[in-house]
């Protein structure tokens, strides 16, 4: 008989086991459920993927999965969870059989998906990114909305932006908000974070246009050639905008021309409109996938 308790994790190098849980008490959900708070996230190295579009996502891109929970339900009747579940055994990782409670209850929803992938975080290294001769990168200054963050990196990977750097205090990008803003794209899109003094210590190395958005700029944003070599799109904070010193450091500053009386764009459709803009010479209806 199940009482909710589990046996103690085995190497993730061993085969996967298929266990079945059933009480919100057992310890495992508790440290799954506790991913919510960004501490366990950074002190784990863990975050969560709600989805089967997403776990696949992560799979298929090479992210390493360490538990896989399932809804117990589902699981008989549905061959993409069957087929989930078994990935997840070969790669060496657990498989939990949930009951609806029990996803409810780590997902902090009343109508749970069917799947929830815990993975191990991957960040990436700014100057690994290889921009070619005319990639894009865009650089966040102190993004704090994860919905945002989120929808920024599904538009960069929608337009082949190269990575995405978050500078500074920022919101964290493995967030369940983030994460499900993303649709998938954070297994996609590489992230890069970095303080502000390391982002500028960089860009005295690099080569090609840095352009930031500033409500001081006095370019329209469409007159810059940003495919003319690589380049770096400076995006500021929500409410304070770039810092000085980021802004010091743009080749250009650069504004979006608006009518009617809303005084801001929001920061992630003020991105996607930089970032299409930037990508523009290169996206054609023949160029998609």
């Amino acid at each position: 008989m199940n009482d909710g308790r589990t046996e103690p994790r085995r190497p993730l190098s061993a085969p996967g086991r298929v266990k079945e849980v059933t009480s919100v008490s057992n310890p495992i959900v508790k440290s799954i459920r506790n991913l919510a708070m960004r501490k366990t996230r950074e002190e784990t190295g863990l975050f969560m993927a709600e989805g089967l579009k997403l776990v696949f996502d992560a799979l298929e891109a090479g992210w390493k999965i360490d538990t896989l929970i399932v809804s117990r339900n589902q699981l008989a009747d549905s061959p993409h969870l069957t087929r989930a579940a078994a990935r997840t055994v070969a790669a060496g990782a657990d498989v939990l059989e949930a009951s609806d409670k029990v996803l409810a209850a780590i997902s902090r929803r009343d109508n749970p998906q069917p799947a929830i992938g815990v993975f191990r975080q991957h960040l990436a290294d700014l100057p690994s990114l290889d921009l070619g001769k005319d990639g894009l990168v865009v650089a966040l200054d102190r993004v704090r909305d994860p919905g945002n963050l989120g929808t920024i990196l599904r538009t960069a990977d929608a337009a082949g932006v190269k990575g995405v750097v978050l500078i500074g205090d920022t919101v964290d990008p493995f967030s369940l908000e983030a994460v499900r803003a993303t649709m998938g794209s954070i297994f996609s899109v590489p992230v890069v974070r970095m303080g502000e003094v390391a982002f500028l210590k960089w860009r005295t190395g690099f080569k090609g246009l840095v352009a930031g958005t500033h409500m001081d700029g006095t370019v329209d944003y469409r007159k810059p050639d940003y495919a003319a070599r690589p380049s770096v799109l400076l995006m500021g904070n929500e409410q304070a905008g770039l810092s000085d010193a980021l802004a010091a450091a743009c080749d250009v500053l650069v504004r979006i021309p608006q009518v009617g009386k809303a005084d801001s764009l929001n920061l992630a459709i003020a991105t996607g409109l930089m970032i299409f803009e930037a990508r523009r010479p290169l996206l054609t209806l023949g160029s998609e996938g």
